[in-house]
């Protein structure tokens, strides 16, 4: 009637079709190229950065700007895992590095390609020159650590007969501590009186801010000490090649860096931390699961005034 017709309806393709897998991959490719050379979102898994960065926290990384620039003295960025066992062959490294493989670590920059870095310890306090100029490093932690079991004591000892001091030391951490708080109301992280730590004096195990590492931390110290040389401790030197950094923690006394394992190629750097998203007192991979475990406490466990920061 009156010469019209009907508009087809349009078939949708079914869902395992071809164009759909397209559209999925494509999708996919934009997510993983952005992730991989846009930005990243990093949980902190460690200590290492305390107090700047706590265990738990999420925070935003640009590594768009890294691709036309190169790391500044003082950034603190995110890098592939430097003792990781990396593969020969070029296309698995790719893989490695950008897909599947090492865990990320987050420091802060203290030496770039060129620079001469020494650590010294004077007047009884670890002290770091950058090229014959004394570093000013207001970032540092001021609080003490204060030895925290990971799990219940009392079940601990019970299964530590003939087992060795260091498995003992593996099941404690070591956490940053207001001495003027209670434990159950500290800034950074909730304490309970029973999880603590004590000597044989019953006090807290604690070690202090400005403490030098005098001790090597590792199984290697060179003999001559007019080449570059480093082994865990605060007493190092370093001339740094091209494209080499020198990373450390801000929470000197529980950082693994640079001082054990050496410079860091800049290939490995993938990211300039720049934000802090938010903050939750939790050492769980996946906040879900610790909703899902927890559904109450776990709001409790937020740490609302650190929230969105800008991160220096």
């Amino acid at each position: 009637m009156f010469g019209l017709k009907k508009k087809e309806k349009r078939e949708k393709p079914p869902f395992f079709s071809v164009a759909n897998f397209k559209e999925m991959g494509s999708l996919l490719l934009l997510v993983f190229l952005i992730r991989t050379f846009g930005f990243g979102l990093y949980q902190v898994p460690s200590g290492s950065m305390e107090t700047t960065m706590l265990v738990g926290e999420r925070f935003f990384a640009d590594k768009l700007s890294y691709l036309f620039t190169s790391p500044k003295q003082g950034d603190i960025i995110s890098f592939n895992d430097p003792t990781f066992d990396y593969a020969k062959d070029k296309m698995m490294r790719l893989w490695q590095e950008y897909v599947w493989g090492p865990s990320n670590w987050t420091k802060r920059v203290i030496g770039r390609p060129g620079d001469e870095v020494e650590g010294r310890i004077e007047d009884g306090k670890p002290t770091i020159y950058r090229n014959g100029k004394k570093l000013d490093e207001p970032y540092l932690n001021k609080y003490p650590l204060i030895g925290v079991y990971k799990v219940d004591p009392s079940g601990l000892f019970q299964h530590m007969n003939g087992r060795s001091i260091d498995d003992f030391w593996r099941n404690v951490t070591f956490y940053s501590y207001d001495p003027e708080v209670s434990y159950a109301n500290q800034p950074f992280y909730r304490m309970k009186a029973n999880r603590i730590v004590t000597g044989a004096d019953g006090k807290p195990i604690m070690m202090w801010p400005g403490t030098p590492i005098r001790e090597p931390q590792e199984d290697r110290i060179l003999a001559s000490k007019e080449e570059n040389y480093w082994d865990g401790s605060d007493v190092f030197h370093v001339k740094l090649g091209e494209n080499q950094y020198w990373c450390m923690g801000d929470n000197r006394l529980g950082s693994k860096d640079c001082r054990c394992f050496g410079p860091i190629d800049g290939r490995l750097i993938h990211g300039k931390i720049i934000f802090l998203i938010w903050s939750l007192d939790s050492d769980e991979s996946w906040w879900i699961v610790d909703l899902l475990k927890h559904p109450i406490d776990f709001w409790k466990r937020m740490r609302w005034s650190r929230f969105f920061k800008i991160m220096h």
